[in-house]
């Protein structure tokens, strides 16, 4: 999102509060994600490769004194009505990630009161760039300031994934909501999920361009396989824990366990289990290639990333497949991997510059060829993370 662009959407979602509640609201700004490396890690106790994007969720709030919740989502015109005290999930989606967001602030006992919300942006939905963390994070902090709670900006992101685990049903890991409120311009986070210690590494936006090729399809399997996937990590670990009681994750494994204990009980969970640990590695290895400046290093992990993704970790799908063979050839295609929870969303691809509008035209062309689907496509830069844009 340009800056252009960002002010007029901003300028219309406070516009709209103005227009339903009367009164000028406080204003954030919350943004999707992309993850360079790092895919299914985070709940492994793992490290992730993630950055805030310039296209964001933008968050109207202001406080009632009726105990009531108004929620208007700008983008689709609709409105949900709840009071404080009857939180329920709804039965169309998108409420619930706010009403998350508040039970978690209730479970912990802040003196939450009604509230105003009107929220609109440009994350695209189902390709994989996090805009239901975005929405969330968005939420805890306009709350959190809108009522002077003094959340830290950690315990944020936590409560947010909270929200996204125990309200909406989804088990993802910290990486999505972490990577929205930490997010800083030209630079990736290196998070390690098993304390989240972070430090932050330095992109080459000259050198590169990250552009997003998005399927246009969402598998309807993807939220089932993801908590399966999880449980079947969770399983190889406990066939390792009988033997090795100081393994807790698959942090603490190591290969040769895996092999001793895990494969000769299920060679599909040992499939699972070693995608994870190279995909530790590869975190590691795509960092120490930025700061080496091997960018054709860092491409190649991206395709091994995908290649364990799809093979392995059996999360891909036909269109991701299509999408990462039809630029492997591509001498101005560093890389590209399958990005998110998988059976759908985009590929994320590292472009030399000046040659995007043909790359595009090119895999455009190859992807409509193959499977009948237009290829939608998001040009994107690394941003800041969540924050106030204007106090109430």
């Amino acid at each position: 999102m340009d800056i252009t662009a960002a002010t007029t959407q901003s300028l219309e979602v406070s516009r709209k509060f103005l227009s339903l509640h009367g009164d000028a609201p406080l204003l954030v700004s919350s943004p999707g994600r992309i993850n360079l490396i790092g895919e299914h890690t985070d709940y492994n106790n793992g490290w992730v490769l993630p950055a805030a994007i310039d296209k964001r969720i933008f968050a109207a709030v202001g406080k009632r004194d009726d105990g009531m919740i108004h929620i208007h989502a700008a983008d689709e015109n609709q409105t949900h009505t709840v009071a404080l005290d009857a939180i329920a999930p709804s039965s169309i989606l998108w409420p619930n990630y706010i009403l998350g967001v508040v039970q978690q602030l209730m479970k912990r006992r802040f003196p939450l009161q009604g509230f105003n919300l009107v929220f609109g942006g440009d994350i695209p939905q189902g390709a994989g760039l996090s805009s239901s963390a975005a929405l969330e994070c968005a939420t805890a902090t306009a709350l959190n300031e809108l009522f002077a709670f003094g959340i830290s900006k950690l315990d944020i992101a936590l409560l947010a994934q909270a929200a996204e685990n125990e309200f909406v049903g989804v088990k993802c890991g910290l990486m999505d909501q972490f990577a929205s409120v930490f997010g800083r311009e030209q630079h990736l986070i290196k998070v390690d999920c098993s304390d989240f210690s972070y430090e932050y590494v330095p992109f080459p936006n000259m050198n590169v361009e990250l552009v997003l090729f998005d399927t246009q399809v969402k598998h309807s399997l993807a939220s089932s396989a993801y908590n399966e996937r999880r449980e079947q990590c969770e399983y190889g670990v406990s066939l390792i824990k009988k033997h090795h009681s100081e393994v807790h994750s698959l942090r603490d494994a190591t290969p040769s366990q895996l092999e001793r204990y895990v494969r000769p009980a299920d060679q599909v969970v040992y499939d699972r289990c070693r995608y994870v640990l190279a995909e530790f590695q590869r975190v590691h290895n795509a960092c120490d290639a930025l700061q080496q400046g091997n960018l054709d290093l860092l491409g190649s992990l991206l395709f091994a990333s995908h290649e364990g993704l799809q093979r392995q970790y059996e999360v891909s799908c036909p269109e991701l497949d299509v999408l990462v063979d039809s630029v492997m050839n591509e001498t101005d295609v560093l890389g590209a991997r399958m990005m998110g929870g998988g059976f759908g969303g985009c590929t994320i691809n590292l472009v030399r510059p000046g040659q995007v509008q043909q790359v595009i035209g090119r895999v455009s062309e190859i992807y409509q060829a193959k499977t009948g689907k237009t290829l939608q496509v998001y040009r994107t830069r690394i941003a800041s993370g969540t924050h106030i844009l204007t106090a109430s």
